[in-house]
C-alpha cells in the first residue's frame, strides 16, 4: 500500500503527499477498501493555510511509529475542506456536537457506513494539559472497535439521528418586515465592543457580513448611530496587526480583542468581502482613509493572489520557515539594521515595536494605530521595509481556485472599480469570471475547483452556483454585455432545479449515498452560507430577468430563516443584508446610453442595497425593451414595485431617487 494523495489538485492534500501514512481521498474506494479489510476510517480535515493542520501533520503524520499504527489499524482520508465543504459541514456538525467545539485540524473516526463515532480536532503527540496523545486515542478507538463493537455501533446511530435531524427543513415560515432588521441592528448594536470595537471577544473574526448589513441598513433608516459602529470597527480592524500595514491585505483573525496579533493566514474570502465593505463604507461617507485600504488591499490581491490563469488563489499560508508569522513580524534591531538610525526610530514609535515584542520571541507585528506627522516619510519607509521583507522566505500560496471565493472577490471588486472610477479593476474581476465561466462550467455542470487551469471532478456547490450567478448580474451591470446576463439566467434555472426540493435549498445537489444526511447549512458563519447566497442570487435576477417568481422563492427563503436572525443576527448577517435589499427594492434602474458614461458611472454611487442595472441601447435586455432616449440624451429609467418614475435626464433628480449625496 502507498500515500495516495500525489496527484491530487488541492495543495493541501498535496503537502501530506510524503507523509508515511497512507492517505486516501474522499471516495468510494477508500469506503470500499474500509468494507473489505473491516477497518475503521481515520477522517482528517483541514486547509492548506492551517497552523494547527501543520502541527499536527509535523507531530503525528510524519512520525513513524504512529503512522505505522495508523496503517494497520485504520483507512485513514484526507480531506481539504475548501474543496469539500459538504463533507467537512457534516463531520464539523458531528464535531460540535460529541466535544462542544470545533475547528481545524479535524479528527473524525467513522465506521464503514460513515457514521461518526468519535471526534475532536488536535491531539498531542504526548498527553499533555488533560489531552491524551494522538497514539493512545488510536488505541482506545482500536481496542473499543475489536473488542466492544456494539458500543461504537449505538454511539453512532444516535450521532447520525442527531445529524439527520439538525439538517432537516424547518416548515417554519415566520413573517418579517423593517422591525426585524431593526430588532436585529439593535441586537448588534447592545453586542459590539465599545473599546476595541467589532463584536465578541477573542479571538475575534472581522464581522465583514454583519458590518454589510448594517451600512445597508443605514443607507435605508439614515441611522447614525449605525454607521459610527460601522467605521469604528473598520478604523480598528485596519489599525491594528490583523491588516498587513506593508503590503496590504488582512489576516483571517486577531487571536487577541484588540486586532493586535493575527492568526496570519490570508483567506480570499476574507479580503473578497472585507474589500467590498471598505469600498461601500468609503461610497457613503467619502473618508479618503477607508480608500486607502481598498487601494492598498487590492493591489496587495492583485501582486500576490492572482494566477496564471488570472483567475485568485485561495490563501497564503501562516507559516514560513516552520514558524507561524515570521514574515510578517519585527524586532527594534531588524529596523535599526534597515534603515539609518533616525528613521529606524521614528518607526518604531510609529509601528509601535515594543523592546519585549507584542508577538512571540520578542517580535512584534506592525500596528499603525496613528496617523504619520510625515506622510513622506513614511512612505519611503514602507517601501524600504517591504524590500527587506521581500528577502525572506514567503509563506506558502494555496493556488486553487474556488468558484465562490472567486465569484465574492468579482462582485467585490467590480462594485469597488466603479465606486472608484478604476476601470483596471472591473476588467480585472472579468478576467477572472471569464475563466470561471470558461473553465468550470463544463457543459451544464458546474465544477467548483481548479489548479493550473485543470478543473477535478468535484460539483459545484449551492453556494458556488449562486455566487456566479450574482457575480454575472453584477458583471452585466458594470460592462452591458448580454453574454453575463443570459450565463445568469442559464444558471438560476439549473441552480433551483438542482438545489431545490419543494421550497427547500439544500448545499448538494441530491442526496448522495455517501453521506449520512444531505447537507444543509443555513448558517452566516466564516463566510455567507448557500441558502443565503441563492437569496441574493434570485432577488437580483428575478429584477434584471423579470422572473417574478424567483422573487417568490427568494421571499420564502427569507421566511425560513427569519428564526435565526432573531436569535443570532451576527450568524445571520448575509441573510439579514438580502433581507435590506428586499426592502429596498427592487429598484430597478434602466440606463439607455454609454457604458462607463456619466450617468452609469453616477448611478454606482447609489448605496441602495435593492438597486439592479442593466446598460446599454434601447431593447437590448429585459429591462431595456421598449425604453428611449429622451431629448437624444442619456436617459434612466427607474422602477420599484412595478411602478415607474418618470424618465430622468438630470443628475440632480437621479441623485435624489438613487439617494446619492
Amino acid at each position: 500500500m502507498s500515500n495516495q494523495l500525489a496527484n491530487s489538485t488541492s495543495p493541501y492534500l498535496q503537502q501530506h503527499a510524503n507523509n508515511p501514512v497512507w492517505w486516501r481521498e474522499w471516495g468510494d474506494e477508500a469506503f470500499a477498501e474500509a468494507r473489505a479489510k473491516d477497518l475503521p476510517i481515520f477522517l482528517s480535515i483541514g486547509y492548506a493555510a492551517c497552523h494547527w493542520c501543520h502541527v499536527m501533520a509535523h507531530e503525528s503524520f510524519e512520525d513513524i511509529t504512529v503512522s505505522e499504527y495508523l496503517n494497520k489499524n485504520f483507512i485513514s482520508i484526507k480531506v481539504d475542506r475548501e474543496e469539500r465543504p459538504d463533507v467537512d459541514s457534516i463531520y464539523m456538525q458531528a464535531t460540535v456536537a460529541m466535544t462542544g467545539h470545533g475547528g481545524w485540524p479535524m479528527s473524525v473516526f467513522l465506521d464503514q457506513q460513515l457514521r461518526p463515532f468519535f471526534a475532536g480536532t488536535y491531539f498531542p503527540p504526548e498527553p499533555r494539559g488533560g489531552h491524551i496523545s494522538f497514539l493512545q486515542l488510536l488505541m482506545a478507538i482500536v481496542d473499543t472497535w475489536q473488542n466492544r463493537r456494539e458500543e461504537l455501533d449505538q454511539a453512532a446511530a444516535n450521532i447520525s439521528q442527531h445529524l439527520i435531524e439538525a439538517n432537516l427543513p424547518t416548515d417554519e415560515r415566520l413573517n418579517f418586515d423593517e422591525s426585524t432588521t431593526q430588532r436585529a441592528a439593535m441586537k448588534l448594536t447592545r453586542q459590539f465592543d465599545p473599546i476595541n470595537h467589532g463584536f465578541g471577544t477573542s479571538p475575534k473574526f472581522p464581522p465583514s457580513m454583519a458590518l454589510e448589513f448594517l451600512l445597508r441598513h443605514f443607507a435605508r433608516t439614515n441611522n447614525s448611530d449605525i454607521l459610527e459602529l460601522v467605521e469604528f470597527t473598520c478604523y480598528s480592524m485596519s489599525r491594528g496587526g490583523m491588516y498587513d500595514q506593508l503590503a496590504g491585505g488582512f489576516a483571517r483573525y486577531s487571536v487577541d480583542q484588540s486586532w493586535t496579533i493575527p492568526h496570519f493566514e490570508k483567506m480570499l474570502y476574507d479580503n473578497a468581502l472585507l474589500v467590498g465593505v471598505y469600498a461601500r463604507l468609503y461610497r457613503i461617507n467619502r473618508k479618503p482613509y477607508f480608500k486607502r485600504i481598498v487601494e492598498e488591499t487590492v493591489e496587495w490581491l492583485q501582486n500576490e493572489m492572482l494566477t496564471a490563469q488570472k483567475a485568485f488563489a485561495s490563501a497564503l499560508d501562516a507559516d514560513s520557515e516552520g514558524k507561524e508569522g515570521i514574515f510578517y513580524s519585527w524586532n527594534q534591531s531588524q529596523l535599526l539594521a534597515v534603515l539609518d538610525e533616525a528613521d529606524a526610530n521614528w518607526a518604531i514609535d510609529q509601528f509601535q515595536i515594543t523592546h519585549a515584542g507584542t508577538f512571540e520571541d520578542g517580535l512584534s507585528v506592525l500596528q499603525r494605530r496613528k496617523e504619520p506627522n510625515d506622510e513622506i516619510r513614511y512612505k519611503k519607509i514602507k517601501e524600504q521595509l517591504l524590500a527587506e521583507r521581500a528577502k525572506r522566505v514567503r509563506p506558502g500560496r494555496d493556488d486553487k481556485v474556488i468558484v465562490s471565493w472567486n465569484c465574492w472577490m468579482i462582485t467585490n471588486l467590480i462594485d469597488a472599480g466603479a465606486i472608484f472610477d478604476k476601470p483596471e479593476w472591473i476588467r480585472t474581476a472579468q478576467n477572472a469570471l471569464d475563466f470561471l465561466l470558461d473553465t468550470h462550467l463544463v457543459g451544464e455542470n458546474l465544477l467548483r475547483v481548479s489548479r493550473d487551469g485543470i478543473t477535478n471532478e468535484i460539483p459545484g456547490l449551492l453556494e458556488d452556483w449562486a455566487s456566479l450567478i450574482t457575480a454575472c448580474l453584477k458583471a452585466h451591470g458594470a460592462t452591458g454585455k448580454v453574454d453575463y446576463l443570459n450565463a445568469a439566467d442559464f444558471l438560476a434555472q439549473q441552480m433551483i432545479q438542482r438545489f431545490m426540493d419543494g421550497e427547500n435549498f439544500y448545499d448538494t445537489e441530491s442526496a448522495s449515498p455517501v453521506f449520512i444526511t444531505r447537507p444543509r447549512d443555513v448558517t452566516d458563519n466564516a463566510y455567507p452560507s448557500g441558502i443565503s447566497l441563492a437569496i441574493e442570487a434570485l432577488l437580483s435576477a428575478s429584477a434584471l430577468l423579470v422572473r417574478p417568481h424567483w422573487r417568490e422563492l427568494a421571499v420564502i427563503g427569507i421566511s425560513q430563516l427569519v428564526s435565526n436572525i432573531e436569535a443570532a443576527p451576527r450568524f445571520a448577517a448575509h441573510t439579514l443584508s438580502q433581507l435590506e435589499a428586499y426592502l429596498d427594492g427592487p429598484c430597478e434602474v434602466a440606463l439607455v446610453g454609454e457604458v462607463n458614461g456619466k450617468l452609469h458611472n453616477l448611478i454606482w454611487q447609489s448605496p441602495r442595497a435593492g438597486l439592479v442595472m442593466s446598460v446599454g441601447q434601447s431593447d437590448s435586455t429585459e429591462l431595456l425593451a421598449n425604453r428611449q432616449k429622451i431629448e437624444s440624451k442619456e436617459t434612466v429609467f427607474i422602477c420599484k414595485d412595478f411602478v415607474c418614475e418618470m424618465p430622468l435626464i438630470d443628475l440632480e433628480s437621479i441623485k435624489k431617487s438613487l439617494k446619492i449625496d
